[in-house]
């Protein structure tokens, strides 16, 4: 792991099975993240629906997470927390963008 790796947030600091949103300075720019924790593991996203480019949270770091989908708040697009993979609403087969994160030290952070 590369210790120069961005901080995005503590583990024990987001819930099981929910996510928030962070801003991250990602090699496009600064960039709001989704970062979703499965048990020690963690998955993140461009928080950037591919159907309209809006955000996907309800408000800002809030998002509807219902059997194992990140719902858009914009549309209802639904998205597998597994894979980013659009499985139902307007973007049906699209993906969320994936951002690439490790976990190290009780730390979420972004990898280069």
């Amino acid at each position: 792991m590369d210790m120069t790796a961005t901080q995005l947030c503590r583990l024990e600091d987001l819930p099981d099975g929910e996510a928030t949103a962070v801003d991250a300075l990602l090699p496009d720019g600064e960039e709001s993240v989704i970062v979703l924790r499965q048990g020690g593991a963690v998955r993140a996203w461009l928080n950037l629906c591919p159907h309209a480019g809006r955000r996907l949270d309800w408000a800002p770091g809030k998002f509807l997470i219902s059997q194992g989908l990140l719902i858009c708040a914009a549309h209802g697009a639904s998205f597998r927390t597994d894979d980013g993979a659009c499985v139902g609403g307007p973007c049906r087969g699209e993906h969320l963008r994936a951002v690439p994160v490790a976990v190290e030290d009780g730390w979420v952070r972004l990898l280069p």
